[in-house]
């Protein structure tokens, strides 16, 4: 082979050798910023909730007891049913107490004509007094008969009273309208011996009171934010709750507080309030735990923020956002309250803020960021998500060029 036929590969492998070292000192171009889903947060006034527990307790209750002593006959009511004020629930044998007061009328009957007597005696005595055919003894002493026997009278008319009285309490009768509850004492047994005997209870359930508290360190900072005007606290008569059944339903109707105690209760540091709740089916009984949510008042100038944005560590809560100059900055906030599908946040942000909710695993704090609007799909995904959540959306594209 001649060198000219020789010289001629050499060549091309070292135009291709200077290629190749060419090629090694190009620098490689930066992968482009991550796209972040963002919402533009504003400030705004939304209702000041507390989701607490709270137990049912019947609006009023009463103690139906034996007022009198006697054997009880019978009850006259289903247990469990609702009654009416004034309906008959028991029956205490009234033979004993009808021949007291019979014997109570003729006592009245026998100090009427003692009286009766003693006033005929003392008219006769007033007509004779001023001729001198009787002493001023002897009409002394007719004028006071005629005083004693009046009262006799009178002590018979009350021992009269008292007899029938009794006797109607032999009729035992609801004390108000509401349910009655079981009987405590069976037919036949001796009742009211010495002591009022508890026969059943009847309680009004229409509407319910609903017994709650709340810790004297919230209420405490809610007063707190109304001295500087970020809560407006409701009055007493104004503050509504929603009550859950147990199932975790909402109930149907709401209820309004009407009293809240004005001391702490010491057994468990916390003010006891009450809400009146309607029950009109009947659906809540007394003695429930419910979960309600209660809204005390109004605050101000809060943040709405999707849950899926707000993160938390050691330090606290935090989001992420996109600043003016593009890149992802952390800001620590405070958000104790969730509303639907979002986080309330008290404190930390400033309106305008472009919070990150979607493309959270592709960011770092100090590095740039695009911004989009961010959107949430029907099945409750951002359209972002599958960007932000591929592992390797981002560095794909430098890979292949190397």
């Amino acid at each position: 082979m001649s060198p000219s036929s020789l010289r001629t590969p050499l060549l091309c492998l070292g135009l291709l050798a200077l290629a190749a070292c060419g090629g090694k000192d190009k620098p490689q171009a930066a992968p482009p910023p991550p796209t972040v889903g963002v919402v533009t947060v504003q400030p705004q006034s939304l209702p000041l909730t507390k989701d607490l527990v709270g137990r049912l307790s019947p609006y009023r209750s009463a103690d139906v007891r034996a007022r009198v002593a006697g054997v009880l006959l019978k009850r006259t009511y289903e247990e469990g049913s609702d009654v009416k004020k004034g309906q008959l629930l028991f029956q205490i044998d009234p033979a004993p107490l009808k021949a007291l007061l019979d014997a109570s009328q003729a006592n009245l009957a026998q100090a009427r004509a003692s009286y009766t007597n003693a006033r005929v005696a003392a008219d006769r005595v007033r007509e004779l007094a001023p001729k001198g055919y009787v002493s001023k003894s002897d009409l002394d002493n007719a004028l006071a008969a005629e005083r004693t026997a009046a009262a006799s009278v009178q002590q018979a008319q009350a021992n009269v009273q008292t007899a029938r009285i009794n006797l109607g309490y032999a009729s035992v009768t609801s004390p108000i309208d509401g349910r009655a509850g079981k009987q405590q004492v069976t037919e036949g047994a001796l009742v009211g011996q010495g002591e009022a005997t508890l026969l059943t209870t009847v309680d009004q359930v229409d509407p319910l009171y609903v017994n709650f508290t709340l810790g004297i360190g919230e209420l405490d900072q809610m007063r707190r934010a109304q001295a500087t005007g970020n809560v407006t606290l409701a009055a007493d008569n104004r503050a509504s709750v929603a009550v859950s059944l147990p199932d975790g339903r909402p109930y149907d109707h709401q209820g309004t507080v009407d009293f809240s105690d004005t001391a702490v209760n010491p057994a468990t540091g916390s003010v006891d309030l009450r809400a009146k709740v309607p029950n009109p089916e009947h659906r809540l009984l007394p003695g429930m735990y419910v979960t309600l949510k209660a809204q005390l008042g109004e605050q101000h100038k809060v943040f709405e923020v999707p849950q899926p944005a707000l993160q938390r560590d050691t330090v606290g809560a935090y989001v992420m956002v996109v600043g003016k100059d593009g890149k992802v900055l952390r800001k620590n906030v405070t958000a104790d309250q969730v509303s639907g599908t979002d986080w309330i946040v008290t404190d930390g942000l400033a309106a305008n803020d472009q919070v990150i909710v979607s493309g959270l695993q592709t960011v770092k704090e100090g590095a740039p960021a695009k911004a989009e609007p961010w959107k949430q799909d029907a099945a409750g995904a951002s359209p972002n998500s599958a960007q932000a959540q591929s592992p390797g959306a981002a560095g794909k594209a430098p890979a292949d060029k190397q």
